[in-house]
């Protein structure tokens, strides 16, 4: 990994809100194309870690450094909005601001809901809200692309179209992918890193090394990680267990 590719880089980086340390001893880098996915169970920092790396909150301890051409497009996994608000989706988009008509129609039609330009946000279903979020993401070109679970709600083919559309937009850009999710058994196979969170990273690598992590299997149960070493990966190797 060189410095000069990296896209952000963490050092011992620690969160504290309201007084509550939310994560402790945070260190982890970024390069260019890679796929991280983040576990953990509830309330173990995971939204937090996303939102510190993003900017959104600020660390209290450590440094974080991002490189001077970082551009980050973020979906989160829930947007607050007044259902009654009349909103279409090219509205929505151009909310995003300095985007052209035919650069948000070329973001609708990459995520395929082009059909829905003029159709209110109300009456989108929740696969194309989230597919509309993640358009409003690409439209900002990043070169690294934040999800906080955001499949939450989805069936399980909606689900699975979601995820076959991040990986499309990873191979067709070469951006990053930094995604929080809990959905292990569909996530793991594209990664290639996962973190496992809880205050701190517990043990981090290819998936089929975090899957016979002792931390992992303590947090999420043997019949998961049998399932996660189904996924063999090229790179097998760990990046340490902390």
């Amino acid at each position: 990994m060189h410095a000069e590719n990296t896209l952000l880089k963490a050092q011992d980086v620690s969160v504290s809100l309201g007084g509550r340390r939310i994560l402790h001893g945070i260190t982890l880098s970024v390069v260019p194309g890679e796929a991280i996915t983040v576990v953990g169970p509830n309330g173990s920092g995971k939204t937090t870690l996303l939102r510190a790396l993003t900017g959104s909150i600020k660390p209290s301890g450590g440094t974080l450094e991002r490189a001077p051409n970082l551009r980050i497009g973020y979906v989160p996994q829930r947007l607050a909005m007044d259902a009654t608000m009349p909103l279409t989706l090219d509205r929505f988009l151009s909310l995003v601001g300095g985007t052209t008509r035919e650069q948000r129609a070329s973001a609708m039609e990459d995520v395929g809901v082009e059909a829905k330009a003029s159709a209110q946000l109300s009456t989108l279903s929740g696969g194309q809200f989230q597919r509309a979020l993640l358009a409003r993401a690409i439209l900002r070109q990043p070169n690294l692309i934040a999800l906080d679970e955001p499949t939450q709600g989805l069936d399980q083919p909606g689900t699975a179209a979601f995820y076959r559309l991040i990986e499309d937009i990873r191979a067709r850009t070469g951006c990053a992918i930094v995604m929080v999710s809990h959905d292990l058994h569909v996530v793991m196979g594209s990664s290639d890193r996962v973190l496992c969170v809880n205050g701190h990273i517990c043990c981090e690598g290819t998936p089929t090394v975090v899957s016979e992590a002792p931390e992992y299997r303590a947090m999420f149960g043997t019949g998961t990680a049998g399932t996660l070493a189904l996924y063999r990966h090229e790179h097998d190797h760990s990046h340490g267990t902390e």
